[in-house]
C-alpha cells in the first residue's frame, strides 16, 4: 500500500446539496490523502474542508495535526474552505500552502485576502496554527515525508495545475490528480505546442487518475472555453495514458445522483467498446481508494 485516498468534496463551481445529490455530495474539491508513514495531503480547499477538520482532530486527539495543502488553483470552490477548516485555529498544528508559482498574485496574498475583515470576521492573522506558503514550478519534483510531488499546467482561466503523487515507499504506484481542465479545443490559453502529450505523459501509468468531467459532450458547445471536460474526453485521456483507474471530479451543481450513475455507466461502455482495460467511478464524498 503507497497512498490512500478519501473525498470531502466533489462538486464543482459552487456548493449543492440537496435531496439530488445525497450520495455523490455537495460540497465542492477536496480530497485526503494519506501516506503510509501517516502524513496528510490536502488537495484542494473547498467547502468539503469543513468536514475534514472536525474528522481531522477527532482522529487527531489532542495531538498536533501536520500536513501539506495543495491548492490546484485559486477560484472560489477551491479554497472557500480554508477560513472554517478548524485545525488552523489551533496551536501546535502546522501547514503548509503549495500554489503554482504563476498566479496572479501570490497564493499567500489570495488566501489572506480572503480573510479580510470585509469578507470574513477572523483575520489570518488571528489564526493560532503555523501556516507557510511555498510555490511550486512546473516540471519540477518536490520530496516531502513519504512522497514525491510534481506539477503540470493545464487549460484554465487564469491557470491551473494538474499534480503527480507517487509514494516513496512499497510499489511506488502513483496518484494524478486535476480537477479543472479543459481537453477539449475551446478557450485561449498559453499552452505550449504538444501540451497535451506533455499530459498524457504525466498521467501515464498511474493507479488512479482523478480528473475533471463537468460536462457532457452536449453541453460542451455551450460551455467552450469555462474551462472543464467532457465526460468522453476524460476516458480518452485515461485510456491514452494507460491508467488504471478513472475517477470522474469536478460534477455539475445541478448533476444529480442519477445522472451521474448513467454518466458512470456510458463511461464503462466507452472502455468496453474500445476492448480496453479501464475501471471507472465517479468520486463521492465519503468514497475512499488505495493506491
Amino acid at each position: 500500500m503507497s497512498l490512500r485516498i478519501q473525498f470531502w468534496g466533489t462538486r464543482g463551481s459552487i456548493p449543492s446539496p440537496g435531496p439530488r445529490t445525497v450520495r455523490y455530495g455537495g460540497n465542492t474539491p477536496c480530497v485526503e490523502v494519506r501516506t503510509p508513514e501517516g502524513w496528510l495531503i490536502i488537495l484542494d480547499a473547498g467547502t468539503g474542508m469543513r468536514e475534514l477538520g472536525r474528522s481531522l482532530l477527532s482522529r487527531a486527539n489532542g495531538s498536533p495535526i501536520k500536513g501539506d495543502i495543495f491548492l490546484t488553483h485559486a477560484h472560489w470552490d477551491h479554497i472557500q474552505g480554508i477560513p472554517f477548516f478548524a485545525p488552523i485555529f489551533q496551536r501546535g498544528n502546522h501547514f503548509t500552502i503549495w500554489g503554482s508559482h504563476t498566479l496572479e498574485g501570490s497564493i499567500d496574498r489570495i488566501v489572506r485576502d480572503q480573510m479580510n475583515p470585509v469578507v470574513f470576521p477572523v483575520t489570518f492573522e488571528e489564526l493560532d496554527a503555523t501556516i507557510d506558503f511555498s510555490a511550486i514550478s512546473d516540471g519540477k519534483k518536490e520530496s516531502r515525508p513519504g512522497f514525491d510531488v510534481s506539477a503540470y499546467p493545464v487549460r484554465h482561466p487564469g491557470g491551473a495545475l494538474g499534480y503527480r503523487f507517487t509514494g516513496t515507499s512499497g510499489q511506488r504506484s502513483s496518484l494524478v490528480y486535476v480537477s479543472d481542465n479543459e481537453l477539449g479545443s475551446g478557450g485561449k490559453y498559453e499552452t505550449p505546442v504538444g501540451w497535451r502529450s506533455g499530459l498524457v505523459e504525466f498521467a501515464r501509468g498511474a493507479k488512479v487518475l482523478i480528473h475533471d468531467t463537468t460536462y457532457t459532450s452536449e453541453e460542451y458547445d455551450h460551455y467552450r472555453g469555462w474551462g472543464h471536460s467532457t465526460y468522453d474526453d476524460a476516458v480518452a485521456l485515461a485510456l491514452e495514458a494507460g491508467v488504471e483507474q478513472l475517477v470522474l471530479f469536478h460534477h455539475k451543481p445541478e448533476r444529480t445522483d442519477d445522472e451521474l450513475d448513467q454518466r458512470v455507466e456510458l463511461c464503462r461502455e466507452i472502455v468496453k467498446e474500445r476492448g480496453a482495460s479501464l475501471e471507472v467511478e465517479a468520486a463521492a464524498e465519503g468514497m475512499t481508494l488505495t493506491v
